[in-house]
């Protein structure tokens, strides 16, 4: 037999087209990574830790850069399948402790079973980072990656669940200005973008390319930059520029006992009635100015106030008293004898409770149980959801009061239709609408809040935050918070002015587009890097019996 060593040096690899071999970020070829397992398994697993920290609380915005550049890192060179379970072990390590408020009262299992759901989409993007990362400009094409998988995520399944996005983590952040031209998607961007240069950065520092290497720790620097530079270009106006308005936020607090705190039938309703009395004391005195609107939260009325006469009697007391409208959240019965919906119900002075607006993405598995039979096999917590919650329709625009408002009610906050509606509708100033009772003095409240800061630059809007329990907040259209509410569990009454605006920004008039087209170039992204891949891999097949042959 003719040993292959005889034939002498063989130029080429087997199955070589002539061509380079596909290469991760422009270094290395596909399957040679520059860490052994276990370094790149400890690298993701620290890069979901980092991104956890960028979300409050603690809030440090920037770590959510270094976040996106550890996974790209992690499964730099790797193949698909590695690369997956790379990406499972980032969502766990990234999901798991953003979200333990979900099982504060439900307990472990549904917990982790959100963790693991949630983390099984960033598998799917740590399948999809080592192909695109080989393709020209990678990072452009790790960031709209990133966006294709925030954009499945949002949506499935039940309608998806947005917690976690990287758009969400920079509330505080210069980049939250890219929300004001293509929303949140844009945001995730440019955060992605800053850490994919922020990874090839790094790849390059270890062949010593240092040249090459600072001009992508630039691009890196530079897209928070960009972002400040924006204020100049679509910050709102100043208050004084258009029509003010007083608003008062009554945050009534209710008994902290979780879930069973509906248990305590009309406690929470009239502590809200009581601040709200107290809020009227302190006009009357002219300590504070006569709000033209008042708001409540979310489940303020613990009872139905027109299955209640007497909690009907008593609000529509209260509303007279204070002589301008209300927005009450209640739980109302129906339409059928197992559901019932979620409202804000705008109550006048003059004419009584008028137009209404009914929560329209209920929460599966918290406000409804989709497969019900299987869920109870899971936990028997889901018997606390003894009646379904049906969703609502129309624009979120709660119309008869002094001005439009749009009214979203708690985690409606992360999805953007939702918010955009109602602001392309004709709303000029947004309310959030939100009972966090149940996630005790966990970190849900803050990041919820900072949703609302997003979404305040997103749309040019001030954004009306009002909670049972808090943090209820007034938030100016530039995203910055004007009054916040103090200790979580404590009564307390907000009163602010607050800018209406009609003008809309230029993420409110495109909508979802680039969203669309991020997620459609990833797409591009990904087929391109595929086709050579698969040729490569089919002159490898092609050329093995040849190779077996001179053995």
């Amino acid at each position: 037999m003719v040993r292959a060593e005889t034939l002498g040096p063989i130029p080429k690899v087997v199955g070589d087209t002539g061509r380079m071999p596909p290469q991760s970020f422009g270094l290395r070829p596909i399957g040679r990574a520059p860490f052994r397992s276990r370094w790149a398994a400890l690298i993701a697993a620290v890069g979901g830790v980092v991104g956890v920290l960028a979300f409050p609380r603690p809030g440090v915005w920037p770590l959510a850069l270094i976040s996106v550049a550890l996974l790209s890192v992690a499964v730099d060179g790797r193949r698909s399948r590695t690369g997956a379970w790379l990406g499972f072990a980032y969502g766990l390590t990234f999901f798991g402790p953003l979200l333990h408020w979900t099982g504060v009262y439900v307990g472990a299992a549904p917990w982790l079973i959100l963790a693991v759901a949630e983390a099984g989409f960033c598998a799917a993007l740590g399948a999809v980072l080592p192909l695109v990362q080989r393709l020209r400009g990678a990072p452009v094409w790790v960031a709209c990656a990133w966006v294709l998988e925030e954009a499945l995520r949002d949506r499935l399944p039940f309608g998806g669940f947005p917690w976690g996005r990287l758009a969400f983590s920079q509330a505080e952040s210069p980049l939250r200005w890219f929300a004001a031209l293509g929303g949140a998607p844009l945001v995730t961007f440019f955060v992605a973008l800053g850490g994919g240069a922020l990874a090839w950065a790094v790849l390059v520092v270890a062949p010593l390319r240092l040249r090459a290497a600072s001009s992508w720790l630039a691009l890196a620097v530079a897209v928070p930059l960009a972002g400040a530079g924006l204020v100049w270009v679509v910050g709102p106006a100043s208050d004084s520029a258009g029509q003010t308005t007083t608003v008062a936020l009554v945050q009534g607090s209710v008994p902290e006992i979780g879930l069973a705190f509906e248990q305590r039938a009309r406690q929470v309703l009239d502590n809200h009635i009581n601040e709200t009395m107290r809020l009227l004391a302190e006009i009357n005195a002219g300590r504070v100015q006569r709000p033209s609107l008042v708001i409540w939260p979310e489940n303020s009325s613990d009872v139905d106030p027109f299955l209640d006469a007497s909690a009907y009697r008593d609000i529509d007391a209260t509303v007279k008293a204070i002589g301008v409208p209300i927005l009450v959240g209640a739980i109302l019965q129906g339409p059928g004898p197992d559901h019932r919906r979620n409202a804000g119900i705008l109550w006048s002075p003059t004419t009584g409770p008028g137009a209404q607006y009914i929560k329209r993405h209920p929460v599966p598995f918290a406000e409804y149980i989709p497969l019900r039979g299987i869920a109870k096999l899971v936990s028997s917590d889901v018997n606390l959801v003894s009646q379904d919650m049906v969703g609502g329709r129309g624009d979120g625009v709660v119309r008869g009061g002094p001005y439009p408002i749009g009214d979203v009610i708690c985690f409606e906050v992360a999805y953007d239709g939702l918010v955009r509606s109602s602001v392309a509708a004709g709303a000029q100033a947004l309310v959030v609408q939100t009972n966090n009772a149940t996630f005790g003095h966990t970190a849900e409240t803050y990041q919820q809040l900072a949703m609302s800061q997003l979404r305040a630059v997103e749309n040019g809007r001030a954004v009306l935050q009002v909670a049972t329990t808090g943090k209820s907040a007034v938030i100016g259209p530039d995203g910055h918070i004007r009054q916040q509410s103090g200790a979580l569990f404590t009564a307390d009454v907000l009163v602010g002015r607050i800018p209406l605006r009609t003008a809309q920004t230029l993420a409110t008039r495109v909508g979802a587009i680039p969203e669309y087209v991020l997620a459609a170039l990833a797409l591009v992204a990904i087929a391109a890097s595929i086709r050579p891949l698969r040729r490569r891999l089919g002159h490898e097949a092609a050329e093995r019996p040849k190779e077996m042959m001179l053995t």
